[in-house]
This record gives C-alpha cells, sequence and structure tokens, in this order.
C-alpha cells in the first residue's frame, strides 16, 4: 500500500481550503442578465452540510451510493462532498446520454439516492425506483416540490450531521467510461488516488494559487477535468466560473476573464481555425501583420537555438504583437497564463502559435484509471511534442512485448498511487489491465526519450495494417486532417486494404464562399454528393497532410456526408472521441463504396 501525502481524502481537501480561504470565491454562474454571479467556500460549505444531514435521513451511510444525473453547476460539488462526509461513493453522470446508459450505471453501481438536474430527466427515470432495487430516491434539482434537492436540505439543516473522514483506500467514487465500444465500465478510484493525482499535478504548475480563475469548459463527470480542475482549484482556494453551455464559450471567457484553462485540443483547435479563418477572409494589412508575427515567431525560435537574436525580427514581432496577437489575448480575456490540454495531442502548429501569442498550451496525458494524471508537460519544463514528464511519484515502463525488443516504443504500463481499485463488477477485464505488480496496461503505445519525456505513437489496439504491411495509426491522420478549416468531422479507413479512405463530414458554414464562387446550391445532403466539393476538400486535405505523412499514409479516395458526428446521434463518446466502429457500421455502405 502506498502512504499518501496530507490530504489524503476528498473530505480534508475540502474543509482544508474552506478554513483557509472562507471569503474567496469558488463558483460563477451566469445569471440571465448575462453576469456571472460567485459563492464564496464558506456559502458553499454551509450548503454541503445541510446536505450531508438530509442524505443521512434518506440512510446514505458508509459505503452507500449516491448518483448525480446533472451538467457542471455548483450543486453537483454540493451532492459530491455531502457524499463523501458520509464515506459513501458518489457516481456522476452525464445529461447527454441515453436512458439505457443511465439505467446501466444505476444498477451495476448500486445506487440508492439519484439526483437529477431537472424535471424532464426525472420524468425519464422516475420509473426505475421498482425496477432497479437499490435505487430508493430520486430527487430534482431546479424543482420546488416536496421531491426536490432544496427540500432536503431544508430538512438536513434542521437535524445537523458532523462530516466523517474516509480512508485514503476508501472508494470515493467510481466514473464510468463511455467507451468506443462495448457496454461502459465502471472504474473504482479511491481518495487517495484523487488527492496524490492533484497534489503530483499542481507542482507542475507552480504559478498556480489562490488567485487563480479558471473557466470550467469540461464535464466534471470525467476524470480530466474532476481531478485536474475541480479537486486542484479547491485545494488552492481558487475560483472557477461555469460556462453556460458549449456555444458560450468565448462570450463566457470574455466575463469571466480565466488566468489558466483545463482544455481538450478541440478547443484550441476551434479558436485557431477561427483566427485564421478570419485573417483569411479579412486580407490586407490584418493578414500581412499576421503573417509578419508568425514568420518572425518562427525565426525568432530558430535564431535563439543558436543563441542568436537579431533586432530586425524583433521588432516585427513586436508590431504583430501589439497589434494583432493582443487584440487576440483581450478576445480570450486578457489575462491568460496558459492551459493545460489532454485527452488527444496538440496540433504542433497550433501549439506552436499559442505558445507565440503568449498562451503556452501544455500538453499532458493520463487515463480515467490512473485517475488521470501520468505525464505532463510543467510551465518550467517542457518539450514540443511530447506529453511531458512523468508526475511526482509515478513510473513509466514501456513494455516491447507486442513491439518488439528492437522497437524504439512501446505498450505504456505506470504504476503509482493514482492507480484505480479496478472495474466494478468486472473481475476479468480488471485482470487485463491491472498487472501481478500493480501496474497499469495503458493501451497506449509510446516511448520515453533521453530525458525521460514521453512521446505517444498510437493506441495499440486502433493501429492497423494496410495490405502492404505498413502500420497505419487512424487517430493522428484523423487529428490533422479536422485542422482543415472545410472539415467538421472525420474518419480513416484502410485496415486490410490496399489504400486508406477517407469519410468526411464538411464545414459548410467555412465553405459559403466556395460554394458561391462555383454557383453550387442545394440542401447538405445534395452538396456532399457533388464531385466539384469532393475535389475541392480532398486536395486541401492532401495538400494539408503532404509534407507529413508517406503517400500510403494519405488517404486516395473521399466521401462527404451530412450528418455531423456528435454524442447525440451516438458517433462520439462524451468526451468527444470518436466511436469507430460505430461510425463505420452507419455509413459502411458509403466506405465500402470508395474501394468499388
Amino acid at each position: 500500500m502506498y502512504e499518501y501525502e496530507k490530504p489524503d481524502n476528498l473530505v480534508a481537501l475540502w474543509e482544508n481550503s474552506v478554513a483557509k480561504h472562507p471569503n474567496n470565491k469558488i463558483f460563477g454562474t451566469k445569471s440571465k442578465q448575462g453576469v456571472y454571479e460567485w459563492l464564496t467556500y464558506r456559502e458553499v460549505d454551509k450548503m454541503i452540510n445541510d446536505l450531508r444531514a438530509g442524505l443521512a435521513l434518506l440512510g446514505i451511510n458508509k459505503g452507500g451510493v449516491v448518483g448525480i444525473i446533472a451538467n457542471n453547476r455548483y450543486e453537483w460539488v454540493l451532492a459530491a462532498f455531502a457524499t463523501y462526509g458520509r464515506e459513501a461513493r458518489f457516481i456522476p453522470m452525464y445529461e447527454q446520454e441515453l436512458l439505457r446508459i443511465w439505467k446501466y450505471i444505476i444498477t451495476d453501481g448500486g445506487v440508492e439516492v439519484l439526483l437529477v438536474a431537472n424535471e424532464g430527466i426525472y420524468e425519464k427515470v422516475k420509473g426505475f425506483i421498482g425496477e432497479i432495487p437499490t435505487l430508493k430516491h430520486i430527487l430534482v434539482i431546479d424543482s420546488d416540490r416536496e421531491y426536490s434537492l432544496a427540500a432536503l436540505m431544508k430538512r438536513g439543516a434542521e437535524t445537523p450531521v458532523s462530516s466523517s473522514q474516509p480512508s485514503p483506500y476508501d472508494v470515493a467514487g467510481l466514473i464510468y467510461t463511455s467507451g468506443t465500444t462495448g457496454e461502459p465500465k465502471g472504474v473504482l478510484l479511491s481518495h487517495g488516488n484523487f488527492t496524490s493525482n492533484l497534489i503530483a499535478g499542481i507542482k507542475k504548475y507552480p504559478h498556480l494559487d489562490e488567485n487563480t480563475v479558471t473557466l470550467a469548459i469540461l464535464p466534471w463527470a470525467h476524470s480530466y477535468a474532476q481531478t485536474g480542475e475541480l479537486y486542484a482549484m479547491i485545494h488552492l482556494g481558487a475560483r472557477m466560473g461555469l460556462v453556460e453551455n458549449t456555444n458560450t464559450i468565448a462570450n463566457d471567457i470574455a466575463l469571466v476573464k480565466p488566468t489558466w484553462l483545463i482544455a481538450v485540443p478541440r478547443v484550441f483547435n476551434k479558436i485557431y481555425e477561427g483566427i485564421t479563418t478570419k485573417m483569411r477572409n479579412e486580407g490586407g494589412l490584418a493578414k500581412k501583420l499576421f503573417d509578419m508575427g508568425i514568420n518572425s515567431a518562427k525565426k525568432k525560435r530558430e535564431l535563439s537555438k543558436e543563441g542568436r537574436k537579431e533586432t530586425i525580427t524583433n521588432i516585427k514581432f513586436a508590431i504583430a504583437d501589439k497589434i494583432v496577437f493582443g487584440k487576440i489575448r483581450e478576445k480570450l480575456g486578457g489575462r491568460l497564463t496558459g492551459s493545460m490540454t489532454a485527452s488527444a495531442m496538440m496540433n504542433r502548429e497550433v501549439a506552436q502559435f499559442f505558445f507565440d501569442i503568449g498562451i503556452p498550451v501544455y500538453d499532458c496525458y493520463g487515463m480515467t484509471e490512473s485517475s488521470p494524471a501520468i505525464a505532463m508537460n510543467a510551465s518550467y519544463n517542457y518539450r514540443m511534442g511530447s506529453v511531458g514528464t512523468a508526475i511526482e511519484r509515478l513510473k513509466i515502463v514501456i513494455d516491447k512485448t507486442l513491439t518488439g525488443a528492437d522497437s524504439r516504443d512501446g505498450e505504456i504500463v505506470v504504476y503509482g498511487p493514482n492507480i484505480m481499485i479496478g472495474y466494478h463488477n468486472k473481475p476479468e477485464q480488471t485482470k487485463e489491465v491491472l498487472t501481478a505488480d500493480g501496474g497499469l496496461r495503458t493501451g497506449d503505445r509510446g516511448y520515453l526519450d533521453e530525458d525521460g519525456f514521453l512521446f505517444i505513437t498510437g493506441r495499440i489496439k486502433e493501429q492497423y495494417k494496410l495490405e502492404n504491411g505498413k502500420f497505419v495509426f487512424p487517430a493522428s491522420l484523423e487529428e490533422d486532417i479536422a485542422l482543415v478549416p472545410y472539415v467538421l468531422n472525420v474518419l480513416i479507413h484502410g485496415e486490410n486494404r490496399a489504400y486508406n479512405v477517407c469519410l468526411i463530414v464538411p464545414n459548410f458554414d467555412n465553405l459559403q464562399a466556395f460554394l458561391k464562387e462555383k454557383g453550387l446550391t442545394g440542401d447538405k445532403e445534395t452538396l456532399a454528393k457533388n464531385k466539384l466539393l469532393v475535389d475541392f476538400i480532398a486536395n486541401e486535405i492532401n495538400k494539408s497532410l503532404a509534407e507529413k505523412y508517406g503517400a500510403y499514409e494519405i488517404p486516395k479516395k473521399y466521401a462527404l456526408v451530412a450528418e455531423p458526428f456528435s454524442v447525440d446521434n451516438g458517433l462520439l463518446t462524451q468526451t468527444l472521441k470518436l466511436k469507430r466502429k460505430v461510425v463505420f457500421e452507419r455509413f459502411k455502405g458509403t466506405i465500402e463504396g470508395l474501394y468499388s
């Protein structure tokens, strides 16, 4: 067993921060008037105490289980910490989820008390009482009825109950991985798993403190935002503004003015795409200054490697930075010191752009089963193209059993105090990923350089061979293709075939100028079949891939489809990862037609 640094449980984590920062702001929610209203640590603590006592009245004790179906909101946090204070288990679920998935998780996890965001969700799940043996109570957050969260808190306030301190080895919660195939797996994570991981992660960014402000974009139901943002910011005594929805991010950033962001590459790719598209469309002086800034930044880096400086280059960059890059920073709130990003690798060009304009984006790596952080680039020690070095007290081993002893890379296996207890009710699948000596098989392929920086080269299971025996890593191709401004979604296919083909969902908003120029009209389904449009997008993609990929990797044929990939239609996971097999089955006829 590992010895854990204090605080070694989430109850102590919360109570320590309340004691140190009672009057600090913690959660900001956008009002109907479009301004952010903030709660303090002391105010939230009072509500947690009331709800904890309410849960006791409902029979939630040590080992009990509370579930929630809600997006990020302060009540989510009340439910989590009230549950932890009863030494019970907390299971979060997404609002945008299939009814059968909710039912599976509630049943598998043994949920006894379920909180739901609104009456609409309540109407969908109320029949679970009686169907699911463990489920006894359903409470609605946005409601004033007798079964509301507020009503339970009012009852709890009348009968206070002190918090209990869990052991670091006690299960804090189950995070169900949405998975790209099969039924969800409930990852059992202990209090010590969470606390050790957030403490180690924070040490990578020593400039973060109680004055840090984030905008909560990613769902706390996922381990990345739950550990890296929610628990880490609480530990610091920092504050979090809650994004209204994914369509209001730009406006919310301007209002909250974050100093730090927890994000995924998709967020920065969209920002980058928006900036470059705007510059391209505007042209003129703005475009010339933008290009000058990018080129001078590149030259500055090259000169720096040689230990040299050039006055004219510095002047060009300073002009572009003041007139163009400064405005971009202001659009992002004007206070961002940087961001950490995970779930996929940042495109090098995009990452370098944000570094150049003064908003460094640090690639990190992890998975739910490791609570989640494994390796992180640090603000004081980073390497472009890598996902950083191992966090404190964690060991990374490269297992070359599958790739061969002479291979540079292999499967990434990790050891540390953050490794999950196992998969709930799935002993065989637990044995598949946890080694006899306590390591976690990540399923990812990578290598360590001479300085301990980890580089990801692909997924062990997702790579495939073409007929010629050459390996293809489709995810890497897809990430780069998605940066082409005319592409919304992408799937690469080619396993055991002569060549790769590519399925594209076009970004019709960015294609308006081309469509107008060529006189193309019709609905999206009609346009997706137009050879002129197919050839145009294929040519743009091929140009973007030419310098980075071998000819055998670049798709030989393309097809366009109008239906975007989304969580709602089951083609993306909740963390916006491609459900490769599901997409293939949905569009199998179209994809196979490319080989005719």
